[in-house]
């Protein structure tokens, strides 16, 4: 699957740490123009000179934005699209639990703002962009945390001002395998996919303090996955011919594995699309 990437274009968020980070070196090795998408300057400014020296490659780029702000979305995908004219693949990897409530510069559970409105908004603004790209794909991590998801959605945006946590990280997490396979029916010259990278060791969870910060830690240490191997179906996704005839999918382990009834749901998906338009401030569209 080694194949050369020279003169295609990936715009990866969450790419300073984790499964992120891993499948922007392995994109970077095989000849691609990279762009990073990273909330701080100094950390994301490091990695980039860290991955220009392990990929002996110097396109690498880097877009600085916090991801659960609708405002910094926009302006993300307005600084990518006024630099590229292409846009091959689009990995929306940003993600985050937050076990405090806590909420977004928009007013919006901070978990769901960054975990599900970053995909959507991110991808709603280039998709004009990957339409026109041949053969573009759109890549989203979701997790096997989707099991536990609920999808109320008159409660998903704000919950109730004090749960957040793990419940949210479901709800988001189902979202994302909700996002898409709607948007796979409505993009179909996209290929539109997400993955599960499995329980993988990164610094996933060490954004919050006290007992769950550490229990994540320690677990990790016994249990988890590399980066590496947590990506694997991450770069799959985005470069595979295989892949390329997927689309909608939720994969796991490089192969489209069952998810829940829910996240089947098309009611349920095509009514997270609208509430997603409606708190992005989006017209809807009849597709």
């Amino acid at each position: 699957m080694a194949q050369d990437l020279t003169g295609k274009v990936f715009l990866i968020t969450g790419a300073t740490e984790g499964i992120g980070k891993a499948a922007a070196l392995e994109f970077c090795k095989r000849g691609a123009q990279v762009v990073l998408v990273g909330r701080s300057k100094e950390k994301s400014e490091r990695v980039v000179t860290e991955l220009k020296s392990q990929s002996q490659s110097d396109k690498i780029d880097l877009l600085l934005g916090d991801l659960s702000s609708l405002a910094e979305i926009r302006a993300v995908a307005a600084a990518f699209l006024k630099k590229y004219d292409r846009l091959d693949v689009l990995v929306n990897n940003a993600g985050a639990l937050f076990t405090e409530y806590t909420l977004s510069a928009d007013g919006f559970e901070k978990t769901f703002a960054l975990n599900h409105l970053s995909y959507f908004l991110l991808t709603h603004e280039l998709l004009p962009l990957l339409k026109k790209t041949p053969g573009s794909r759109v890549v989203s991590t979701s997790s096997a945390a989707h099991q536990t998801g609920k999808m109320d959605l008159a409660f998903i945006a704000k919950r109730d001002g004090k749960s957040a946590g793990f419940g949210s990280y479901g709800d988001s997490k189902l979202a994302n395998i909700l996002f898409t396979r709607a948007l796979a029916r409505r993009a179909k010259e996209v290929a539109v996919n997400c993955f599960h990278p499995g329980f993988v060791q990164t610094g996933f969870g060490q954004n919050n303090t006290g007992m769950m910060a550490g229990f994540i830690s320690f677990t990790a240490k016994l249990f988890a996955r590399t980066p590496e191997k947590g990506a694997e179906t991450l770069v799959w996704l985005a470069v595979s011919p295989d892949a390329a005839k997927l689309s909608g999918e939720y994969c796991y382990d490089c192969r489209p594995k069952k998810t829940t009834k829910l996240a089947q749901d098309e009611a349920v998906a095509e009514g997270l699309w609208s509430l997603s338009e409606k708190l992005c401030g989006i017209t809807p569209t009849n597709s």
